[in-house]
């Protein structure tokens, strides 16, 4: 009887390890984040920056699919602030998000938060920023996650990987450059500077002994994990005499695209395939704005931000790196192509919707007393989804819901655009260029199919959006110039072979067409993910009900949530 117990208890106990994420394949993961000031130099000056342990970029966290990941934040700096896990799906842990006044109150000068969230059915390059103000200008760093233990890529095993992390520099205090904007109504200042890995490179004052050199072998292939963690800028990406295979965007893997060029929106991530040719030398990788506003928009620097690709053996006292050909600035016929060239590896895209939206983005103006903001006619710009633009609040979204506290928000986002004109049509009547404001959620049944068409509108500009959905990835299921027809686009729908992302450039003067399952109970923000329009009301909220088990349903805060 004794020999029969043990073997039932071997048995259990071995049930118990193939059950348990605290495995060799489940590890947990630990980090501690320590926010806090200190001075660097760029362009010529010295300016004080936030970071995230004395680093810029961040540090780049590495787990594998099915970790559980565990951050303690710590804020030794002097402003409020949170972090998100871009593109991380926080299944059951919506709590972890990150975006202030939305799943979270703000870590304040002093304190800490813990937080806990698993890595499931991901793999590749995500990334983590701040999500409050304009920090996350300095605030970011790549998620690296692996495949699970023994399982391989599906495709070629790189030689080796490095991140690229594109940004952007301003020779002023961020926050002081969206404060001022906020206060004079208008969108925030360009930058001064584009960066791969925190530098300009050699085309920008004061920074060739500075730029960002990649070191590599002939013949070899090598994984690149690009990260665009630029405020409010696609770009361009190119190495002089170089061919690329991108087979992953938003730790979605993709059917292996080959390319000499990148069209990367801010917010998105790729994987892509560096096979180095039988070669020596030095070349330019190259990130060049694509800027879609028309000529009449705002200034931006028309300088190109570099690194330089050299190879090992090569002498380079004496050698001037090859400068790739990039696309004009506004080519955005270039720019569409490459989205829509991309297809997904694996597909299980909705077949049918429960629920469909049309959502009008863009701009809008609102009044200042006595006319006295920088806008068109002395109004404050705004940015609207459906003709609301969004005002945060001063208590969490999440809390607010979780505990039933009232008066922080209302259910009622509209499906369709309260007026129907012409929307991509350059400055419509001012008639209809101001906005509600409000703090609105849109409620979705869980587990039901959603189809988000995003119609770009012609009010004050016309521009590229990228936007971005927290909490799910989605499928691009079609997209294309002009105003979106419900009667005849849907038959052009890909709804074989789609790609999976989590942020999409919706095209200047055009639309795009989402699908997603809402299978994550909790609060979710959506959002364009140019800051500086973010920063005036180009957001709204999904509210995804609990579902009808207890695995389905949202669990309860976690201890020490910061409070407003």
């Amino acid at each position: 009887m004794g020999g029969l117990s043990s073997i039932l208890k071997l048995v259990l106990l071995l049930c118990i390890a193939f059950m348990t994420p605290w495995s060799s394949s489940a590890a947990l993961v630990r980090y501690k984040f320590t926010i806090a000031t200190q001075n660097v130099t760029r362009l010529c000056k010295e300016q004080e920056i936030v970071t995230v342990n004395g680093q810029f970029p961040g540090p780049t966290l590495y787990a594998h699919e099915g970790d559980n990941v565990v951050v303690q934040v710590q804020n030794k700096g002097p402003y409020n602030v949170t972090i998100h896990w871009h593109g991380v799906r926080q299944l059951r842990s919506c709590w972890a998000d990150g975006p202030a006044y939305i799943t979270q109150c703000p870590i304040t000068p002093g304190n800490s938060f813990t937080q806990r969230f698993r890595i499931i059915d991901q793999e590749g390059t995500l990334w983590w920023h701040a999500h409050i103000s304009y920090l996350r200008a300095t605030v970011h760093g790549a998620l690296v996650i692996y495949p699970r233990f023994r399982k391989p890529y599906p495709f070629p095993k790189p030689t080796a990987e490095f991140p690229l992390i594109l940004g952007e520099w301003w020779n002023a205090n961020v926050e002081d450059v969206i404060n001022d904007a906020i206060r004079r109504g208008a969108v925030p200042l360009e930058s001064d500077g584009y960066t791969i890995n925190s530098q300009p490179g050699d085309l920008f004052p004061c920074s060739a002994n500075d730029t960002t050199r990649i070191s590599v072998k002939s013949g070899k292939t090598y994984l690149m994990r690009i990260v665009n963690a630029a405020m409010n800028h696609a770009y361009f990406f190119k190495i002089a005499e170089h061919n690329l295979t991108v087979v992953a965007v938003d730790a979605s893997y993709t059917k292996p695209y080959r390319t000499d060029l990148l069209l990367i929106q801010p917010g998105q991530t790729m994987d892509v395939l560096l096979t180095t040719p039988k070669t020596s030398g030095l070349f330019y990788i190259a990130v060049r704005v694509y800027n879609s506003q028309p000529p009449r928009g705002l200034p931006f620097v028309n300088t190109t931000g570099t690194a330089i690709l050299e190879y090992r053996g090569t002498t380079s006292n004496n050698s001037v790196p090859l400068m790739p050909t990039l696309p004009a600035f506004t080519d955005t016929q270039t720019a569409f192509n490459f989205a829509n060239s991309l297809r997904s590896l694996q597909s299980s895209v909705p077949q049918s919707v429960d629920e469909e939206m049309l959502i009008t983005e863009g701009f809008g103006l609102v009044s200042c007393p006595n006319n006295s903001c920088a806008g068109i006619n002395g109004g404050r710009a705004v940015g609207s989804l459906n003709n609301i633009s969004f005002v945060t609040p001063d208590i969490a979204i999440l809390q607010s819901y979780y505990y039933g506290v009232n008066g922080v928000f209302t259910r009622d986002f509209p499906d369709n655009p309260p007026l129907k004109f012409n929307y991509s049509q350059q400055n419509p009547p001012l008639s209809i260029w101001q906005p509600e404001l409000g703090t609105k959620v849109k409620v979705l049944k869980f587990n039901s199919n959603v189809q988000i068409v995003f119609q770009n509108t012609g009010i004050i500009t016309i521009q590229n959006h990228p936007i971005h959905l927290h909490g799910h990835d989605f499928y691009v299921v079609g997209q294309g110039f002009g105003n979106y027809n419900p009667q005849t686009d849907p038959a052009n729908f890909n709804l074989v072979d789609p790609q999976m992302l989590n942020t999409v450039g919706v095209p200047t003067g055009g639309w795009a067409a989402i699908r997603f399952t809402a299978n994550n109970p909790g609060v979710w923000l959506m959002h364009c993910h140019f800051e500086s329009h973010s920063a005036l009301g180009f957001e709204m909220v999904f509210l995804t009900e609990n579902g009808p088990r207890k695995l389905d349903a949202l669990p309860s805060p976690p201890r020490g949530l910061p409070k407003c």
